[in-house]
């Protein structure tokens, strides 16, 4: 199966190339996308407005390349996480968040990851390798829920930036007119900050961007996240304050909260005297430990996360906070990764 190169992933200009080689009418490019992307068939033979000799003939190098999960869980509260294999090798977790008026997946880019944050499971993984544009849309075309989806969040296991091709490439099959023809506004990009994959990001999508801060301080953040010294917060901020931001396009902040360590007011007086002038958004999210942690990191209380939150309202930034989702089936990414090679290693 693995030898057969995988359709899915393809932009229409890389199947007209396939269908040319293998002396096929031109249209049935145009056919094979409108089968992988909005029919969302996972065999080439169901692919009936093909003729059966095209078909053969495709399917003797080529398949759709859906891979199914392999695991699932489900929390109380409607969030399902999968555990989807990689064409290269290993696995990556994709969750499902339903809510009221919308319905969310969050997807992975990476095996692992580099950046080695330090409150992240997965960044306790180290790296193992970069996922392709088809292993990035299977987490969508696969999952069972895959029709109910309405908005994308690139924000699961790895940094984006790092496999920016990929991403890139990714986001804009889905918003192909031969896609989903989703607008940009419907997804989300994160980073921790790399200053390359951020610049190249903000010149060549109209996705919204979501940076990973955890501390406006840039000492006390490259302590926790070793990208800070590659490319400081603050440089960061001075970077997408360059950019406009008084459209539909976002930026958010994601901020975890840690008791005692980056929720006092020489915090809030830092982010607000570094975000001045920027339209954004700051997303408070609670810490929730993880298993067998000795970080350090304590849990903040509800009361607290609103106080933060209130304060920096009052200062004139817009600031949220994030709910907590999948607790139950320890939803932090990385997790069930995890119990999956501690079972296999087992």
């Amino acid at each position: 199966m693995q030898d057969k190169v995988a359709l899915l992933g393809m932009t229409l200009s890389q199947l007209q190339s396939i269908v040319a080689d293998e002396g096929l009418p031109k249209f049935t490019a145009k056919q094979l996308a409108q089968w992988i992307y909005q029919k969302g068939v996972d065999d080439i033979m169901l692919m009936t407005n093909l003729s059966m000799t095209a078909r053969e003939k495709l399917a003797v190098k080529y398949e759709v390349g859906i891979s199914h999960p392999l695991h699932s869980q489900q929390s109380t509260d409607g969030t399902i996480k999968y555990l989807f294999p990689v064409r290269g090798g290993g696995t990556v977790e994709t969750v499902f968040i339903p809510e009221e008026d919308r319905a969310t997946a969050c997807v992975s880019v990476q095996v692992g990851c580099k950046m080695g944050c330090k409150f992240c499971m997965t960044g306790r993984q180290g790296f193992h390798g970069q996922l392709t544009v088809t292993d990035i849309l299977n987490q969508l075309y696969a999952m069972p829920e895959s029709k109910q989806l309405t908005n994308l969040v690139v924000m699961g296991q790895g940094e984006p930036m790092d496999n920016l091709d990929a991403v890139l490439t990714a986001t804009e099959l889905l918003q192909a007119d031969y896609g989903w023809a989703w607008s940009p506004r419907r997804i989300t990009v994160s980073t921790v900050g790399l200053r390359k994959g951020l610049q190249r990001f903000l010149d060549e999508s109209q996705c919204h961007l979501a940076v990973s801060m955890h501390n406006p301080f840039s000492t006390e953040r490259a302590e926790w996240m070793p990208a800070e010294k590659a490319m400081p917060i603050e440089e960061i901020v001075e970077i997408i304050k360059t950019y406009d931001w008084s459209g539909q396009r976002r930026v958010s902040f994601e901020y975890i909260v840690f008791h005692g360590l980056n929720d006092g007011p020489r915090y809030i007086r830092k982010l607000t005297s570094m975000l001045r002038g920027l339209e954004c958004r700051i997303n408070l999210i609670k810490w929730h430990s993880l298993p067998e942690d000795t970080s350090g990191f304590r849990t903040t209380t509800d009361e607290q996360m609103q106080a933060m939150r209130d304060s920096l309202t009052n200062r004139g930034i817009r600031c949220t906070i994030r709910a907590s989702r999948g607790q139950d089936i320890d939803a932090a990414c990385g997790l069930l990764n995890t119990q999956d090679k501690q079972q296999v290693n087992g």
